[in-house]
């Protein structure tokens, strides 16, 4: 299967549109054989239904609003031991970045937490190619970000893809229209960024509204909410509505993440 020129994310304008066009490069010339069907585990989907809020800790470096994260503290930076501060904070779930340019992500990082961490891993990029999916099956992640914004109506195929290879799907909508394209593809967890990617504006107000409109249209999946949370009180709102927030920056910058996590989840 070879890369597909007329995904929306390629023509995006602002940060989404460059870090899609670079990864697009990355996979320019690979293809995929995906060959069987892997057992899936449903553990990222299982960590998420429990009751109450769930969270997910992200383990970054960098962000292209923020720049280097935790820069003062190298020990923050080791992506093993920020995931078992996560888990020894109570997170439930870990989301680890990949993207290598804009984020310190590499494959490396997702290895190292899945060795050393028994929560299940998000793959968290920017997939514009199905082999970036058997890439996070065989690197050992639980599940892989899928972006509306950049996939458009190829999510359901995606979707599929990660299915086939055992993954479970966080399938991230923006607006309204996104939304539609995510309950129509089928999708069990569907993230809501607050953090619009061309401008990179946060609107906290966006995940509870896409959120309830979700709901509303009988959406029975989890809803996670994504991007801006810093504190307990900006999470009151979501208990009600969400069943898990995947928290990043805050976290990843605060100087001890294990109480970071304790005091966002108390």
């Amino acid at each position: 299967m070879r890369l597909r020129s007329e995904l929306p994310g390629l023509h995006r304008p602002g940060v989404l549109g460059q870090i899609v066009r670079e990864r697009a490069q990355d996979y320019l010339d690979v293809h995929l054989s995906p060959g069987p069907a892997r057992t899936p585990t449903g553990r990222f989907r299982a960590a998420l239904s429990r009751p109450g809020l769930s969270l997910i800790a992200e383990v970054k470096r960098a962000s292209p609003s923020q720049g280097t994260i935790a820069a003062l503290d190298p020990a923050q930076l080791d992506p093993a031991r920020a995931a078992l501060s996560y888990e020894r904070g109570g997170a439930a779930a870990l989301s680890v970045l990949t993207e290598p340019r804009h984020f310190g992500g590499s494959p490396e990082a997702l290895r190292e937490v899945v060795a050393a961490c028994g929560l299940p891993t998000l793959r968290k990029d920017f997939v514009v190619h199905p082999v970036m999916l058997a890439e996070a099956a065989d690197w050992g992640a639980a599940a892989a970000l899928l972006m509306v914004s950049v996939l458009g109506d190829q999510t359901a195929t995606y979707l599929r893809i990660a299915r086939h290879l055992g993954l479970d799907a966080l399938v991230e909508v923006h607006d309204e229209h996104e939304l539609e394209i995510a309950l129509a593809s089928g999708a069990e967890i569907i993230g809501v960024n607050n953090r619009d990617l061309t401008t990179l504006d946060i609107s906290l107000g966006n995940a509870p509204r896409l959120i309830a409109a979700a709901r509303a249209q009988g959406y029975t999946g989890l809803l996670v909410a994504e991007s801006g949370y810093r504190n307990a009180a900006d999470l009151s709102g979501l208990y009600a509505l969400a069943d898990a927030v995947l928290v990043g920056s805050s976290l990843a910058g605060s100087g001890d993440l294990t109480q970071a996590v304790r005091e966002l989840l108390a």
